[in-house]
């Protein structure tokens, strides 16, 4: 920590998300002052459906969150294989993975976060940055309202990029999206159902897998589902070129709909707020320039498929706050050494959610063969064992990153 001698640095945290106010969190303590920018008007509510692993609870719990985090569990809680007919039969739960991360709106896990943040942390909304200059000692960022359209140039120890996978700050200081983006030529869309899926209850989750296309509805103990759909393409620019309804009945069309998964569209075309975009992954040789460094989405986006990006934000904006303590007069020495550390366990997750993108959505016939059998398999007195080995998956989720 730092003592009463020590001047305050400035710190510029770009994106009001879960990284974001991690890290600002994590550097107040140390002492920084930090001033958090948001280019929506105000604070983002609801999301949709995360799963909060070891590696994030840790990382919760020291930023002061955990204590005000909603419990969406239930021991009820299950999940059914289903086909478009609606015959289902029984299928993973969340006690089936390890360490059982527990079930979150992505909300839930901001709004413990923001609770958790002093209130002397500025926060401006309406408010971008577009332009950075840099020296040896500082960041010079001129920062815009959208709203006024007001520009005013402010000088900052370090800035910090959390504002998602296509980051401003990485793209004004690093380059254009595309050099850094590795495509996975998947579509999500995500909304929050208005009820349960007729014929379920609200702690009853289902999974429809096809090959190249699935919707998953994921279940809470007291909050409406989220339903989540993921759908391979060649074109990914084509996607966007028509309301997003008509992108998802087409991926999963010509055949008939049936009763659960025309259901599922129909609440996506109703919902008032949805997800619908691209998956990427990002990879950067490197996550800080000078005194600028990215954390999350923006940095490595390990999308859903992993189930980690909540978890390593917080852990992430964590790991920097602790390095920045250990190496207080050399902050280009402590970037190195945070991203020295955290990049093996990075490109590990990386690799998980590859592997887990199959898992979520087969990308083929095959595909979806080895999973249905994987998940028959589960439910079987003699071989369940081994089967939920296979689908556990990397261990490495519940691993305290920050305290290694």
């Amino acid at each position: 920590m730092t003592n009463s001698t020590t001047p305050r640095r400035r710190v510029l945290v770009v994106g009001l998300g879960i990284s974001g106010i991690a890290t600002a969190i994590r550097l107040h303590k140390l002492g920084w002052e930090p001033v958090l920018i948001e280019r929506a008007p105000e604070r983002r509510k609801g999301g949709y459906f995360i799963g909060l692993f070891g590696t994030g609870k840790a990382s919760a719990e020291r930023l002061g969150a955990m204590k005000t985090l909603v419990d969406r569990r239930s021991p009820r809680m299950q999940s059914y294989e289903v086909d478009r007919a609606n015959h289902r039969y029984k299928g993973m739960s969340f006690v089936d993975v390890p360490g059982e991360p527990r079930p979150l709106l992505r909300g839930d896990m901001e709004n413990s976060l923001f609770s958790a943040l002093p209130e002397e942390v500025e926060l401006r909304f309406s408010t971008v940055p577009t332009r950075f200059e840099q020296d040896g000692r500082g960041v010079d960022v001129t920062l815009a309202h959208t709203k006024s359209g007001t520009t005013t140039t402010e000088r900052f120890d370090l800035v910090v990029g959390a504002d998602g996978m296509r980051s401003t700050v990485r793209q004004l200081v690093f380059g254009p999206h595309e050099d850094f983006f590795y495509p996975l030529n998947y579509m999500i869309g995500a909304c929050v159902l208005r009820n349960p899926v007729p014929g379920y209850a609200t702690h009853e989750g289902l999974v429809l897998a096809e090959a190249g296309r699935s919707a998953w509805v994921f279940p809470f103990a007291n909050h409406n589902p989220t339903v989540l759909f993921s759908y391979r393409v060649e074109d990914v620019a084509a996607q966007f070129r028509r309301p997003p309804i008509e992108s998802l009945r087409e991926a999963y069309g010509p055949e008939k709909t049936g009763p659960v998964l025309g259901y599922l569209l129909d609440e996506f075309e109703a919902a008032d707020e949805y997800l619908f975009d691209s998956t990427n992954q990002v990879h950067m040789k490197s996550w800080h320039k000078g005194r600028v460094v990215l954390v999350g989405d923006s940095a490595w986006c390990l999308t859903l498929y992993s189930g980690m990006g909540a978890s390593s934000g917080m852990a992430g904006g964590e790991l920097l706050g602790n390095m920045l303590e250990k190496y207080p007069d050399d902050v280009e020495l402590a970037l190195s050494q945070w991203e020295a550390k955290l990049r093996p366990f990075i490109s590990n997750m990386q690799l998980h959610g590859m592997k887990m993108r199959q898992f979520f959505t087969p990308s083929n016939e095959a595909q979806r063969f080895l999973r249905g059998a994987t998940m028959r398999l589960m439910n079987n007195r003699l071989t369940g064992p081994l089967a939920r080995k296979i689908i556990q998956g990397n261990k490495e989720t519940m691993l305290d990153i920050v305290a290694q």
